[in-house]
């Protein structure tokens, strides 16, 4: 799973075995440790109570957490992501996405993609990753 924060918006990013224990075992989760002993935790749930994406930051760890429904739809689909928008304090938003990752067009050293789900403009030679 990758995770991209950048201002007011979390982006993650799922490979197929992920997408599809997000579905089954209602959550993926990853990790990463820092040279002090820290350790930045994310994962993404779904969930029987949520009503739209939101995410949350507890305990050194980012929580986003998707609607069952929409979880069981984009999984079973050639949908490509979820996305919604949660409220802040002061009025600003926080944009959430979280999508299926695609392998590039182009391949790149020390990148395993074999879990990636194929790209879907793989065929045109136009498109670049």
């Amino acid at each position: 799973m990758k995770l991209r924060i950048r201002d007011n918006s979390v982006r993650l990013r799922l490979e197929q075995g992920e997408v599809a224990a997000l579905r089954e075992q209602q959550q993926v989760a990853a990790a990463t440790g820092f040279a002090d002993g820290a350790v930045f935790n994310y994962r993404v749930e779904s969930s029987r109570t949520s009503r739209q994406p939101e995410a949350m930051f507890e305990n050194n760890s980012l929580i986003v957490r998707i609607p069952e429904a929409s979880v069981i739809a984009w999984a079973d689909s050639e949908q490509v992501s979820i996305q919604g928008e949660q409220a802040l304090a002061g009025g600003e938003d926080l944009a959430i996405l979280v999508e299926k990752d695609f392998a590039c067009l182009a391949p790149r050293e020390g990148e395993d993609e074999s879990d990636m789900y194929p790209h879907p403009q793989a065929d045109d030679p136009t498109v670049q990753c």
